[in-house]
């Protein structure tokens, strides 16, 4: 694999893991407390709603758009996200913005799911809806992330690859903990997908300039895939800067969880 191939594997991988924690954490938290009969079958529902908009975007995109067209518009949408996810990461690292806890999301979806009236038999509406809600759009998210890295570097399947693997561990990691992920580093993650959606955004959004001049032809990048590190090494560059101006005097540094009162709280 050349190291296109890897940066396009990794960042998949690291993009969706924090997706699939996040859509993880809902659907655990119904499962423990109402029951996973009506959880999982919003999961499934939801899941089939996501391949059918998949194959749909997917098809339109990669058919009817000429590739400069396609890098301009989703290099644009990609960097329009990454810097949502950047201006988060920034004011959090500052202490401007409280840290992202999936420990207190949990706890405040289980007070939620408890509080909801339980049906005496059937289909549990809530436990379904809510559960349908967070995988679908948590897993929009992921469709958006697979499509723009995979169709713009033209290899969806690795692109799949990436996001698949990071869907698998994180349940494999979620079973054997039973308890709401949060040990992974959410808030560290967050800020390096942010970098990562910047960089790869605003490198296609550049080639795709390219549909404005005679031919339609993309702009190349000096270097070519070599500048997609030199753009990485800019926006990170970037960040620090501003965590550094706008960082408030004794602010954590990291996110901070309580893995006993979380299993206590899974227990309950």
């Amino acid at each position: 694999m050349t190291a296109a191939s890897w940066g396009l594997l990794v960042a998949t991988f690291v993009a969706c893991c924090v997706e699939a924690v996040e859509a993880i954490t809902i659907v655990m938290a119904m499962g423990l407390t109402r029951g996973w009969k009506s959880a999982m079958a919003g999961v499934g529902a939801a899941i089939v709603a996501l391949a059918v908009v998949t194959s749909a975007a997917g098809y339109a995109l990669t058919t009817w758009l000429p590739e400069s067209a396609l890098q301009l518009s989703i290099g644009g949408l990609l960097l329009i996200f990454g810097l949502q996810w950047l201006r988060k990461a920034i004011l959090r690292a500052a202490g401007r913005k409280a840290l992202h806890d999936e420990a207190d999301i949990y706890r405040a979806q289980v007070a939620t799911a408890r509080a909801a009236e339980t049906p005496a038999t059937g289909l549990d509406v809530f436990s379904f809806t809510v559960s349908f809600k967070g995988v679908f759009l948590e897993g929009m998210e992921v469709v958006f992330i697979v499509i723009a890295f995979g169709s713009n570097a033209h290899d969806i399947p690795l692109a799949v690859l990436g996001a698949t693997g990071a869907i698998l561990v994180t349940l494999v990691i979620a079973a054997a903990a039973r308890r709401p992920l949060s040990m992974v580093p959410e808030n560290l993650l967050k800020y390096g997908v942010g970098l990562l959606l910047a960089t790869f955004g605003s490198f296609w959004a550049v080639e795709g300039v390219g549909i404005f001049r005679t031919g339609h032809t993309s702009l190349q990048w000096p270097g070519n895939d070599a500048a997609i590190l030199g753009l990485l090494a800019v926006w990170f560059l970037l960040s620090r800067v501003f965590i550094s101006a706008l960082r408030v005097p004794g602010a954590p540094t990291q996110q901070s969880h309580h893995p006993d009162s979380t299993a206590r709280e899974v227990r309950a």
